[in-house]
């Protein structure tokens, strides 16, 4: 529980106190004044809850890329073997593949750039 959540249900409380207080006495002002007390601790109670979601879910985060992080070399390494496997079943459909990667990389990279279209001025 954060401290803002604990300091906001206290004021919350002495709000309400207060406006009770106000309320029998038929003092406006302390009404007034108790009302916003409680107003005050309620917002401070909520932003005392966000900052509490935030947290849990900043750890939560951590926790699922440290999994990550963790099982992300034996990921590649199953990856690595399953491609060792299909290239020893099809040598010819892997060159093949590899060859349409190496073409399509290529057209990519010597493609001209591009030139702005020309504009038509008329000066007269």
């Amino acid at each position: 529980m954060d401290k803002d959540r604990i300091v906001g249900s206290a004021k919350e409380f002495a709000g309400r106190a207060e406006g009770a207080v106000g309320d029998l006495a038929g003092d406006a002002q302390t009404q007034a004044s108790g009302k916003a007390r409680e107003a005050a601790g309620t917002v401070q109670n909520l932003y005392g809850q966000a900052k509490d979601a935030v947290r849990e879910a900043s750890e939560t985060a951590a926790g699922y890329a440290k999994d990550a992080y963790d099982n992300s070399g034996e990921t590649f390494r199953d990856g690595s073997q399953a491609i060792a496997r299909k290239v020893q079943d099809n040598p010819l459909g892997a060159l093949l593949v590899a060859g349409g990667i190496g073409f399509a990389l290529a057209l990519l990279m010597s493609r001209p750039a591009r030139r702005p279209p020309p504009r038509w001025r008329y000066y007269g």
